[in-house]
């Protein structure tokens, strides 16, 4: 009887720490989808909800960086996607009046972590 109440508590941990990490992403996405949102209206582009849904969100951010929007699909193809995405966002670090050289805190560990909300939130 023990053994299936072990069971049950390890499998009720099980759930708890899949929910606890799902609620943790979701709000991670959220804020970043906050910070592009910003990054936008600080830029004059209007995101709308595109902003909020996944790849779609990148429209209104190529419309920030003045590259077109086909570029959407190199964001599918590996290793395009990570020249795509650093001329994207040095564009939008000049659009933003920032040195398009600060891309480079995209590559180093902990930095990128505050590259966007900085973008999204410096005057």
């Amino acid at each position: 009887m023990s053994e299936n109440n072990s069971e049950m508590i390890g499998a009720g941990m099980s759930i708890v720490a899949i929910l606890l990490t799902l609620c943790f992403a979701l709000a991670i996405y959220v804020f970043f989808c906050f910070c592009c949102k910003k990054i936008c209206e600080k830029c004059g582009v209007t995101p709308g909800v595109l902003i909020w849904i996944p790849i779609v969100n990148l429209i209104p951010l190529l419309q920030v960086a003045k590259l077109p929007v086909w570029m959407i699909i190199l964001f599918l193809i590996p290793l395009a996607n990570l020249v795509v995405a650093v001329m994207m966002w040095a564009k939008i670090c000049s659009a933003r009046g920032k040195s398009p050289w600060l891309v480079i805190l995209m590559f180093v560990p902990i930095l990128n972590l505050a590259f966007v909300p900085y973008l999204a939130f410096a005057d």
